[in-house]
């Protein structure tokens, strides 16, 4: 038994290796048709249902296909296999010339080439390609409080904050949104959408098409800002400033907020991303038309309502419906006002009338005064000049002042009209705006509607009895109120003023300008010298107080006479010397040799010789040198003794000598001691 189970189990396996090699032997177009139609036969043929049925069905096809490569003999007996088979010498197979290698593993074509090529076209459209970084749309196949399911076509599907969709609270399942693909996979395999950014960069594109193209386009007024407000406009946040939201001033920007307005895009900062929109855009153009309808139908003279829109220092504009004009300052009221918002207040509605207008420049001059009455036409018709009227100061220049009367009438008070004095002065020394003053009627013009009026008039005029209060030669004090290079004017009293010529300040110094002698407040003493009451000149002396000391110094500085003085000065040609009595004389630089050779300088107290003395000039010539010329010139003559001075000389210079050892300086109050010296030099010739 057992050897009958090993002769069959060898003959099993003789016959498997027999059939390996004729499996082996057969020709590529027979292995490629038996593939064809195992592969035809498993898309065609209905699978297996269980493991156990496909195990069978292979065992059945594999028996089956032994059984087909069993080859037959000539008798039609199948070849036993055995031990005496041939093995194939696959080295010596050869391919067929006309094997067709392009049909090797395919079946036999069921489908044309056209519908073969719709199908393929039906299956791209079902296929989606997306990308990173780009906007797709998708379709929301769920709806949450807080996540939104959105399908693109991709093989997941991708998740969006619900709080990005709050700007549509009409979002429902099955509407279509953008969406911008941040990542197709995160870490966790989730597809990475956003609806914002996708919104971002659409409102970017609309945005910069609607700058290109001048386009009209919508927005939402969010909230106010620091010089606007800022408007949601495709999801963006746009500035609208405050001038660009209407044509005419807005004061309340919070009327704006929450609501939808149309704009026009006026900037893009593509840097800072920035977007600036007008609405005061969309209506210019529309405001441009009416103006031109408007300045085509305005006549001067024609009265208009208007609302007040703008006030400033100069004046009021006022919107005439479309179109604005300004009313000037000037032209608001016949009295005189500081400032507009005196008269006028914003938004308040006026009737004006038109002055002028421009049509080429579209501006329009109006006016509110010139539709009430002047104020001039009701002026009292018995006001005449010479009349006292009261007023309140409303204007100073420095010509005058203008005093008020009564609402529109003005007078103006010259600054010649304000006081009697002659030396001039600003009105301001006099009023300051809102005084109230009573003035005279000088001049009253009613066609031209000009007064002239004055406050000097109400105190009597000085001048008409100047002779009797001020006569010639008499003395009087004054306050010093002016210096000029010619003189000093003084003022006695309230609108008289004299003039006291640099000649006539002192009879021995001589005055290069009237600052040497005296300043402006200090008070002088005076003695009228001349009147002249028509042209209202009053000329004043001081040095004429004074006896004049030049008919004394006429006998005491005679020519050759010697006296002593200081040096003073130095100038180009000479010397200054003080000498006695407070004269000055002039020393020659010819003449200022000392006696041993040197020059004389500054604070040498020496004596001098009289070489001349000039009254009408009072001018005094002196010579130092010659006093020791004189000297050589007796020695060297034989002489050797010195002639002495006469009787007269020598008492003058001992005089001199008397006052110069008590160190007084001579002044003009010296005139008594001059008076005495010149009398004993009289006596002393008479003895002689």
């Amino acid at each position: 038994m057992a050897e009958e189970k090993k002769e069959a189990a060898e003959n099993k396996e003789a016959a498997k290796t027999e059939a390996a090699q004729e499996s082996a032997s057969k020709t590529p177009e027979t292995k490629a048709d038996s593939k064809a139609e195992e592969k035809s036969t498993e898309k065609f043929e209905p699978k297996a249902e269980t493991k156990t049925e496909a195990k069978k069905a292979e065992k059945v096809d594999v028996d089956a296909e032994t059984e087909k490569s069993e080859p037959e003999d000539k008798g039609g007996n199948a070849k036993a296999s055995g031990s005496d088979s041939e093995p194939v010498d696959y080295d010596k197979v050869e391919p067929l010339d006309d094997f067709d290698w392009s049909k090797l593993g395919k079946q036999k074509e069921i489908y044309s080439e056209d519908e073969v090529s719709e199908m393929d076209e039906e299956y791209s459209k079902t296929l989606t390609s997306i990308a990173e970084h780009e906007v797709v749309e998708g379709t929301i196949v769920s709806l949450g409080k807080k996540e939104a399911v959105i399908n693109i076509g991709y093989k997941s599907e991708g998740i969006v904050q619900t709080s990005e969709f709050r700007y549509d609270p009409d979002l429902k399942v099955g509407d279509k949104v953008d969406v911008y693909v941040e990542s197709l996979e995160d870490k966790e395999g989730q597809l990475v959408l956003s609806h914002k950014k996708a919104r971002t960069l659409s409102a970017w594109e609309k945005v910069n098409k609607a700058k290109e193209n001048d386009e009209i386009i919508k927005g939402y007024v969010k909230c106010r800002t620091k010089g606007g407000l800022i408007a949601d406009v495709f999801g963006l946040e746009a500035f609208l400033p405050g001038s660009q939201i209407d044509v005419k001033p807005i004061r309340d920007y919070d009327q704006f907020v929450n609501k939808t307005m149309d704009f026009k895009v006026v900037k893009i900062n593509h840097e800072f991303k920035n977007v600036v929109v007008s609405h005061k855009a969309l209506i210019e153009a529309e405001l441009e038309q009416q103006k031109a309808e408007i300045m085509t139908k305005l006549e001067k003279g024609q009265v208009l309502e208007g609302t007040v829109k703008n006030i400033t220092s100069y004046g009021v504009f006022i919107d005439l419906g479309g179109v604005d004009g300004l009313i000037h300052i000037t032209d608001l009221s016949w009295g005189r006002i500081n400032h507009p918002e005196e008269v006028v207040e914003l938004d308040q509605k006026l009737n004006v009338v038109i002055l002028d207008f421009d049509d080429s420049k579209k501006r329009i001059a109006l006016g509110l005064k010139q539709l009430q009455s002047h104020p001039w036409d009701n002026l009292d018709e018995n006001l005449k000049v010479g009349d006292k009227v009261k007023g309140k100061v409303v204007v100073l220049a420095d010509y005058g002042a203008f005093v008020e009367i009564q609402p529109g009438v003005e007078g103006l008070i010259h600054v010649s009209e304000m006081s009697w004095s002659q030396h001039l002065r600003t009105a301001q020394d006099f009023f300051k705006v809102g005084d109230e003053v009573e003035a005279v009627i000088m001049t009253l013009d009613r066609e031209e509607r000009k007064m002239s009026l004055s406050t000097r008039r109400l105190t009597p005029d000085p001048w008409e009895n100047i002779e009797e209060k001020y006569p010639v030669e008499s003395k009087h004090k004054g306050k010093v109120t002016n210096l000029s290079n010619f003189g000093v004017f003084v003022e006695l009293e309230e609108g008289i003023d004299g003039l006291v010529h640099i000649s006539d300040l002192s009879w021995s110094k001589k005055i290069n300008h009237p600052t040497e002698f005296c300043k402006v407040g200090d008070e002088l003493e005076v003695v009228v010298l001349e009147i002249d009451k028509d042209n209202r000149r009053l000329s004043l002396g001081h040095k004429q107080l004074e006896e004049n000391p030049w008919d004394v110094f006429e006998t005491v500085f005679t020519e050759g006479s010697v006296h002593q003085g200081t040096v003073i000065s130095k100038n180009d040609k000479g010397f200054i010397v003080s000498l006695p009595y407070g004269v000055e004389g002039f020393c020659p630089t010819r003449h200022a040799n000392k006696e041993d050779g040197g020059k004389i300088n500054i604070d040498d107290t020496l004596d001098f010789e009289i070489l001349e003395f000039n009254k009408e000039a009072k001018k005094i010539i002196i010579s130092h040198g010659k006093l020791h010329d004189d000297v050589d010139e007796s020695k060297s003559s034989g002489g050797g003794a010195k002639k002495k001075p006469s009787g007269a000389r020598k008492a003058t210079r001992q005089q001199i000598k008397s006052h110069n050892d008590k160190g007084e300086r001579t002044t003009l109050g010296d005139l008594d001691a001059l008076s005495d010296l010149k009398q004993k030099m009289e006596n002393g010739d008479d003895e002689k």
